[in-house]
């Protein structure tokens, strides 16, 4: 098995006929994702190429959705935590970040996910009516400091 860095993926996923390192590349990222047997991207991967994509190359939220669910389809590419990057999807296809909708998805088992971002990851998800919900932790929401100890998970 070969591990992938972003810059493959990017240049397998991304024409950019005016960069001459690029035109060079390419053919040879091409070339690993079609013809190697066994190949593996980690997380850490997806997530650098989603935000390449997006900041960089300026792919519209539809194109950066299409691009994951083929790598994700690609049965010679192994890509870490497959389900969790599956299920954040429609979700990032509705608006979500990336991230924000991986975090959640990763998130699945748990009775709430807590975040200062209220404008851009908790009112989403809430309009999304995502699980778990994702709630911004105040003052009132904070248990007595003398509280027993079950009674200050997950308030």
């Amino acid at each position: 098995m070969i591990a992938l860095d972003t810059n493959i993926l990017a240049r397998f996923y991304v024409d950019d006929p005016g960069d001459q390192e690029a035109a060079k590349q390419r053919p040879i990222a091409r070339q690993i994702l079609t013809e190697r047997p066994s190949l593996f991207v980690p997380l850490t991967v997806v997530l650098e190429l989603e935000w390449v994509l997006r900041a960089f190359y300026r792919f519209r939220r539809e194109q950066i959705v299409r691009v994951l669910e083929h790598l994700l389809g690609l049965a010679n590419v192994n890509t870490e935590a497959s389900e969790r990057i599956a299920a954040a999807l429609p979700l990032t296809a509705d608006g979500m970040d990336f991230a924000d909708a991986l975090q959640l998805a990763a998130s699945d088992h748990c009775k709430a996910l807590y975040t200062f971002d209220d404008r851009r990851f908790a009112r989403r998800a809430r309009r999304l009516g995502c699980k778990p919900p994702v709630r911004v932790p105040t003052d009132e929401s904070r248990p007595a400091p003398n509280a027993p100890e079950h009674d200050r998970r997950d308030r």
